[in-house]
């Protein structure tokens, strides 16, 4: 298949282009500004092209020039509080923009895979399964939201794979995450506060970029909960983090989400049900202590 995806220069991005070239499919790689990805294993099948979603012209030129068999749409703003902070920006780039790439798989009779977010729900009864109402609780939600809206309404064949707290390694890719910040504090013997009232089921890259693919390969429609299977605190990912590299967990402080001052409110307990994924994709994530290892100690390059 011939797959364009956008916001490849992303922690996914890194995963899924890897993911789908080496399992034989033609990839198109955008993303804002120059490639960041790794390419020393790229072969003729796979490139990039720098693209601002937000520019209609420049989309359609892309899609139409590529002519995709899928587009796999995850370029998004996923900073809730950016999302906060600046709305009208938000909207331009997740949801107008998310316009944008609709009509260009329009024109192209291309399929469309959307990545969304938990933060389409309120975080009072999680976990979710696909089945759960969204009930967004900050501006970021709800744009995503609205956009897996306007992909459903499409009149595309379609996709629309929700995701949680995305974790992993990438050389290339300058993301912070939970984890490599409590090895920085832990290990300048900094202590540190972490929230204990907030749940997730924090989901591996490499794993998500696999049930995208399965996602494509299997050609399904509709609504999809793609996570880990591990329903976790921050602090207890802090003390797994810990316990992997042999810091000192004395140095952590457990605390309430309102002890911070926060732009976006957060959802409390969300975190997925990952039955449908397994029973139609046969989608099975590791643990997450399986991922710390690779996160923190990945392979060389």
């Amino acid at each position: 298949m011939r797959i364009l995806i956008t916001g490849a220069n992303g922690l996914l991005g890194g995963f899924l282009v890897p993911e789908l070239a080496n399992n034989g499919h033609t990839v198109l790689a955008t993303g804002i500004g120059p490639c960041r990805l790794s390419t020393a294993d790229w072969g003729a099948e796979t490139n990039y092209a720098s693209l601002d979603i937000t520019d209609a012209m420049a989309v359609h030129d892309n899609v139409t020039a590529f002519a995709p068999d899928c587009i796999i749409h995850a370029a998004a703003i996923t900073a809730a509080d950016d999302c906060e902070l600046d709305p009208v920006r938000c909207w331009k780039v997740n949801v107008t923009a998310t316009g944008f790439i609709i009509s260009a798989a329009q024109n192209a009779a291309a399929r469309l895979i959307y990545i969304s977010t938990d933060f389409v729900f309120d975080g009072e009864e999680g976990p979710y399964d696909e089945m759960a109402v969204p009930a967004p609780v900050n501006y970021y939600g709800s744009s995503k939201l609205a956009a897996e809206k306007a992909v459903c309404s499409s009149g595309l064949p379609y996709a629309v794979i929700r995701t949680v707290l995305v974790y992993g390694h990438s050389d290339n890719i300058a993301r912070s995450s939970l984890m490599s910040w409590v090895r920085s504090k832990l290990s300048a013997g900094e202590r540190i506060r972490v929230v204990t009232d907030q749940s997730r089921t924090p989901t591996y890259a490499g794993d998500l970029a696999v049930g995208i693919r399965l996602a494509m390969e299997k050609s399904v429609t509709g609504l999809f909960h793609i996570s880990g299977g591990d329903m976790l605190s921050p602090y207890e990912m802090a003390v797994m983090t810990a316990e992997h590299l042999g810091l000192d967990k004395d140095l952590m402080e457990q605390v309430n989400a309102d002890t911070f001052s926060q732009p976006a409110k957060r959802p409390l307990r969300t975190g997925f049900v990952i039955d449908k994924a397994s029973r139609e994709l046969g989608y099975r994530p590791i643990s997450f202590r399986e991922g710390l290892v690779l996160s923190l100690n990945p392979k060389p390059m």
